[in-house]
C-alpha cells in the first residue's frame, strides 16, 4: 500500500493539513500524521489536531511521499527541525515524492530539493529567498518530477487531488473527486 507522511507542526494551516489528510485517505492511501513532539497540535486558527504518532517514532520507516502543510508559524517550525530536512533529503534521494503547500515550499528550498525545479508557493514566500535555480510559477499547483508544490489554503483541494493522481493514478483521482461535487 502507498504510504504518505504528513508532519504536523504547531501553527500549521489546518485547512491544508485536513484537506490533504482527508482526500488521501479517501483514495485509500495509508496516511501517517506525525507531530514534531508528543503534544496535540494547535493549528494557526486554533483548531487542535491529534497526530497519529510522533516524528521520532516513525523516523526510520519508509514512505512513498512526504507532504508538508503550510501556515505560519508551522512552516517555520518544520524548517527549523533538522529531522524534517533529513527526511526530505532521504526521500528525494531514494526517488520518493516530496510535496509542500503555502509557506512550506521554503522548507523544500532550504533542504535543496527545489534546485533546478519549477515550483510555486504562497505569494512572496519563495520570491523573498535567493533561489536562482528555481523557476517560480504563479500557478495553483506545480509538479516537476517528484516535487509537487502549491499556493495556499484555496488550492489545497487541487493540491491533494494532484497528489492522489501522482501516487495512484488518474482513475483514483476521478473516483475521489466526483463525489466532492466540485464546479
Amino acid at each position: 500500500m502507498t504510504r504518505v507522511l504528513v508532519p504536523l507542526a504547531q501553527g500549521c494551516e489546518e485547512m491544508e493539513a485536513v484537506t490533504i489528510i482527508d482526500l488521501l485517505r479517501r483514495a485509500e492511501i495509508d496516511v501517517v500524521t506525525a507531530g514534531l513532539d508528543d503534544r496535540p497540535v494547535r493549528a494557526s486558527r486554533g483548531v487542535v489536531l491529534l497526530p497519529d504518532t510522533t516524528l521520532d517514532a516513525i523516523a526510520n520507516e519508509s514512505f512513498d511521499m512526504l507532504v508538508l502543510p503550510g501556515g505560519l508559524p508551522g512552516s517555520d517550525h518544520l524548517d527549523n527541525d533538522p529531522r524534517i530536512h533529513a527526511l526530505i533529503k532521504r526521500l528525494a534521494a531514494s526517488g520518493g515524492f516530496v510535496a509542500a503547500i503555502c509557506a512550506a515550499p521554503k522548507v523544500l528550498a532550504n533542504a535543496g530539493v527545489l534546485d533546478g525545479k519549477r515550483a510555486t508557493a504562497y505569494p512572496g514566500v519563495l520570491d523573498s529567498m535567493d533561489l536562482p535555480r528555481v523557476d517560480l510559477m504563479p500557478l495553483p499547483v506545480v509538479s516537476d518530477g517528484k516535487v509537487i508544490t502549491s499556493r495556499g489554503p484555496g488550492t489545497a483541494m487541487d493540491f491533494a487531488l494532484e497528489l492522489i493522481e501522482r501516487l495512484v493514478g488518474p482513475e483514483k483521482r476521478k473516483q475521489v473527486e466526483e463525489p466532492l461535487v466540485r464546479p
